[in-house]
């Protein structure tokens, strides 16, 4: 299967660097800020990546109280 769009540094990523990276495709290709969205969504189809989530740089443990604050 050929893929139509250019890999940011020339070949395709594995899946853990495509994990990591936030943009996986050349942005030079691009006219406009939502056709890049919808590629690079695409393209994590295709690698069989998950979509980042709005809150996936958030801790999902609970905060512990710091020594200095008392528990009421």
């Amino acid at each position: 299967m050929d893929w139509k769009y250019r890999w940011k540094n020339g070949y395709r990523p594995s899946r853990d660097e495509a994990a990591k990276n936030s943009h996986l495709l050349d942005d030079s290709q691009f006219d406009n800020e939502q056709d890049r969205k919808l590629a690079e969504e695409s393209a994590r189809k295709y690698l069989g990546i998950p979509a980042p989530t709005l809150d996936e740089d958030q801790s999902i443990l609970p905060h512990a109280t710091s020594p200095n604050e008392k528990a009421q």
